[in-house]
């Protein structure tokens, strides 16, 4: 049986100054062509109260390209500049498709600033990988890094310059593969996570929190504060932004490192994983918010999901208002009075002496095995064949 899958391969750009000309002046086009094509679309609502379609727009971008004033847009590449057409008519279309409360927390599509919007642009077609290059039109070859070849079907290229000055590519691809055979459950782990260590293991074994972010806060305040004090519009102030810049990077390219080694790690050991479902977006309005984020447990469980998905391990995401933490994995009593100063406390039922997150972990595994048993139970009578291979995956 196969299923189609989307995969982004992402390749560092070195362009020469000239071909980083040509990009910036293609993400350039991108932004004027979307503020054109929205204000447009906003005038014409106000004067006939009806909306403009993407091909109305179109047609007016290609006579757009005749006027002498325009004429520039004739040397970028076309297939970006209607693809920012599309792109917009997509953020009307979910806009006006969202409820009223959706609405408040997305926002009516707005106009990008030249200062504060990141310089991108896609191009649906026509970019190919070639060897050590990246082929793309009106620009030519651009040495790139390729660590990786790309397999399947190329739907889209994405070119992005981050804040720190580095071009990146990201691919888009469609891969046709097998479905994974569900594994059967031998091995399981439970896994808390934290802020004092970043993961307890129901094995005993604990992961340490590097922090990523607080031991780097000193260096990011001395940087932060040389650029405060250039002058605005200097060569010194873009070099101290530079400088900043590359600091949140390697916070953020340390702390995806990490989760990616260990969520890897977890999906190839074990069968089945069990973890919590934790609220990291209420935690991050508390006074905890910078030590959650800087953890990274929402990105820490998006890895967990697909990479579980297509390697046949079995994700258990447990109940936020399951009592991991206060209930004996001994002998299942519960003990109310725990507050989170406790870091290890004695079962009053069995005498059993736990640490807090380690018999969270082994709860939290206990929990993974009994829902797993109770969906065979329910409406799988058997999850294996005579030749001890998968019959039933459970999704």
């Amino acid at each position: 049986m196969k299923r189609i899958i989307q995969t982004t391969y992402r390749y560092r750009l070195q362009p020469t100054v000239t071909q980083e000309r040509h990009l910036l002046q293609f993400a350039g086009a991108r932004r004027w062509v979307w503020n054109w094509a929205l204000a447009k679309r906003i005038a014409h609502y106000q004067t006939t109260q009806q909306q403009l379609s993407y091909n109305d727009l179109s047609a007016a971008l290609t006579q757009l390209k005749q006027q002498p004033e325009t004429a520039w847009l004739r040397a970028m590449e076309s297939q970006s500049l209607q693809q920012t057409l599309r792109d917009l008519d997509a953020a009307y279309t979910h806009f006006f498709r969202r409820t009223k409360q959706q609405q408040g927390q997305v926002g009516f599509p707005r106009f990008k600033s030249k200062h504060r919007n990141t310089p991108r642009f896609r191009i649906p077609q026509r970019v190919t990988l070639a060897g050590r290059f990246v082929s793309v039109p009106k620009i030519g070859k651009i040495r790139a890094i390729v660590h990786r070849l790309v397999e399947g079907v190329t739907k889209s290229a994405t070119f992005v310059r981050e804040p720190d000055g580095v071009w990146f590519v990201a691919f888009v691809v469609v891969q046709t593969v097998s479905v994974p055979q569900t594994r059967p459950i031998r091995t399981s782990v439970g896994v808390d996570i934290g802020l004092k260590s970043l993961a307890v293991l129901s094995t005993g074994e604990t992961i340490p929190n590097p922090r990523y972010y607080r031991t780097q806060l000193r260096k990011l305040k001395r940087a932060q504060q040389s650029l405060c004090r250039k002058q605005k519009g200097s060569c010194n102030r873009i070099k101290a932004r530079l400088a900043v810049a590359k600091r949140h990077t390697k916070v953020r390219n340390q702390r995806k490192d990490c989760l990616h080694k260990l969520s890897r790690r977890l999906v190839r050991d074990f069968d089945l994983v069990t973890i919590e479902d934790i609220a990291v977006q209420g935690l991050a309005r508390t006074k905890l918010a910078l030590s959650v984020l800087d953890a990274g447990w929402g990105m820490f469980r998006s890895f967990l999901t697909y990479k579980a998905e297509r390697n046949g391990t079995q994700l258990v995401i447990v109940d936020r208002f399951f009592p991991s933490s206060k209930r004996c994995s001994g002998c299942g009593s519960r003990h109310p009075a725990l507050t989170l100063n406790d870091r290890a406390w004695t079962c009053t039922s069995c005498g059993t002496h736990h640490d807090r997150d380690l018999n969270a972990a082994r709860n939290l595994d206990q929990e993974g095995r009994r829902l797993v048993e109770a969906y065979v139970a329910a409406g799988l009578a058997e999850t294996q064949n005579a030749c001890r291979e998968c019959v039933s995956p459970i999704v």
